[in-house]
């Protein structure tokens, strides 16, 4: 760039002594010199408050973004530990569809509180994961309307309470299923009293 500038100079100095003819090179080039050149760098540099905007920018789309990846996974592990305790909860309640009517109301066959884990096939008590504590009640079948064949029947409440530790607050989750089963049942039909 520099030589050519040095060139176009040479070339008008030429036109002045050779009265007023023009240079063929700039005839050919047609080029307007420049009045005022920024340095390179200049143009190419961002102003402070540029810089400051988009570094604000990118820390609100950051934060944004991790945020929305934490919440993610805090929805997955709750959703997967509701899960787990219905399964257990059902699992209590399909073995009590089994008992017969004698051992559902007369006996201590049924435990009143039992404990579980998230992952009960592990050996190690902090592998397990979570301790689901939970409670059965048998009870009376309470109708609404209420039927003659009330005192045929009871209502099975299994219920379940984990603690869910977030840090330092811990909030207990509480989940609970109730059935009902009757003297003359299904469980008649496959054991006999």
């Amino acid at each position: 760039m520099a030589g050519i500038l040095r060139y176009l100079r040479e070339g008008r100095s030429k036109q002045r002594t050779s009265g007023g003819t023009k240079s063929k090179l700039i005839q050919r080039m047609n080029v307007a010199l420049a009045t005022h050149q920024t340095p390179a760098r200049g143009r190419m540099a961002f102003a402070l408050a540029e810089v400051l905007v988009s570094g604000a920018l990118m820390a609100i789309v950051f934060v944004s973004l991790y945020a929305g990846i934490w919440s993610g996974f805090a929805v997955t592990k709750i959703s997967r530990e509701n899960l787990r305790a219905t399964q257990v909860i059902l699992e209590r309640l399909e073995g009590i569809r089994l008992y017969n009517w004698n051992q559902l109301c007369y006996s201590n066959m049924i435990p009143a509180t039992f404990t579980t884990y998230y992952y009960p096939a592990l050996t190690n008590a902090s592998g397990k994961g979570i301790t689901y504590q939970g409670t059965i009640s048998v009870g009376a079948a309470n109708l609404n309307p209420s039927a003659t064949y009330d005192d045929r029947m009871r209502a099975i409440t299994v219920t379940l309470y984990w603690t869910n530790a977030n840090g330092a607050a811990s909030l207990v989750h509480r989940r609970s299923m109730t059935t009902y089963s009757a003297r003359d049942g299904v469980q008649n039909y496959v054991y006999s009293n």
